[in-house]
């Protein structure tokens, strides 16, 4: 019996495959290698495939069979909510077409749990502060639809062949469980801050002007080593005998830091001055974003253990043991 875990290079999933091999798991990875690196799956095999291509399903089945998987952990994804704009029909042939091949070679190969990576991005533009997994989904672009999509897909796979799942509903991922492992992108607050300040540039703020204690954007922020072990709480839910009844589940900590509270933060981790610039609000951004973690602690046992200044520092120490150190 083994997990597969499609995206297991990148950022997210190497937490994900470090901790499946510590705790003894047989792990085959699945990535086009396309964001993650070949270095950050430790001892698990690796397959170097992409998901939406044209033979994918065939070769993600005969991996299934030949290695007995008995999970699979999805993480492939295009995730840039900019480019999805720009290119949407791009994003549902990465994002939905990726998904649809890994749900029929599942089903061919009778294998019947999944972990979708999903995303707060189903969420929209909520018109509260705390969102719960029941409030309507309104995602505003398409990379928010195509996760929202996938649920449904996956939903579907229940009712017509007795697929077992779970959706992740991810907030503000960052920090990093080992220094090795850090964000290598440069999408999220906190990598751009970090990358702004190995450039010599001050970070920059959108928005000062919302209706938060500061003035700026207050987002839910999650630890990716939390993160990580969410998956794990899932997938065992799911191997468990028993109904798994509840599918979607937020994973957050139900506590918000301001933009300007995670750049303070920073400087403290850092010492570096952060005084940032102040630039016009983003079109999209609501002033408020935090999850109701309830369901996931009541259910999968799980709960964040880190705030926020581990996340930072965690955040820091990764990126000074990379090659933009600074100083």
């Amino acid at each position: 019996m083994s997990t597969m875990v499609i995206g297991g290079a990148g950022y997210i999933g190497a937490h994900v495959v470090h901790l499946l091999l510590e705790r003894g798991d047989e792990v085959v990875v699945v990535d086009d290698l396309s964001t993650g690196g070949e270095d950050r799956v430790g001892t698990a095999s690796l397959v170097e495939l992409d998901v939406a291509g044209p033979d994918a399903q065939e070769r993600l089945e005969l991996v299934m069979r030949e290695r007995g998987v008995t999970s699979v952990i999805h993480f492939a994804a295009k995730k840039q909510v900019g480019e999805s704009v720009a290119r949407p029909t791009w994003y549902y042939q990465q994002n939905i077409g990726g998904l649809a091949n890994v749900l029929a070679a599942m089903e061919t190969a009778g294998v019947r749990n999944m972990i979708f990576s999903s995303s707060a991005a189903v969420y929209g533009m909520p018109p509260v502060e705390m969102v719960t997994e029941d409030i309507d989904c309104r995602p505003i672009n398409p990379y928010g639809e195509t996760k929202l999509i996938g649920e449904w897909m996956l939903a579907d796979c229940e009712r017509a062949w007795g697929l077992r799942w779970t959706a992740l509903r991810y907030f503000n991922v960052a920090g990093a469980g080992w220094p090795e492992l850090g964000d290598q992108a440069v999408l999220n607050l906190v990598p751009m801050v970090l990358d702004r300040l190995a450039r010599g540039e001050r970070p920059k703020i959108f928005g000062d002007d919302y209706p938060t204690p500061d003035g700026t954007c207050i987002r839910d922020y999650i630890h990716v080593l939390d993160l990580a072990q969410a998956h794990l709480a899932a997938m065992d839910y799911l191997s468990a005998d028993g109904d798994a009844a509840e599918h979607v589940f937020n994973v957050g900590t139900g506590t918000g830091a301001s933009v300007r509270e995670v750049i303070n933060e920073i400087g403290r981790a850092s010492g570096l001055d952060v005084t940032a610039d102040i630039e016009p609000r983003r079109a999209g951004d609501p002033p408020q974003l935090v999850a109701v973690a309830d369901r996931i602690g009541d259910i999968l046992s799980w709960k964040a253990e880190h705030g926020l200044a581990d996340i930072i520092r965690s955040a820091w120490e990764a990126w000074q043991a990379g090659p933009r150190r600074i100083g």
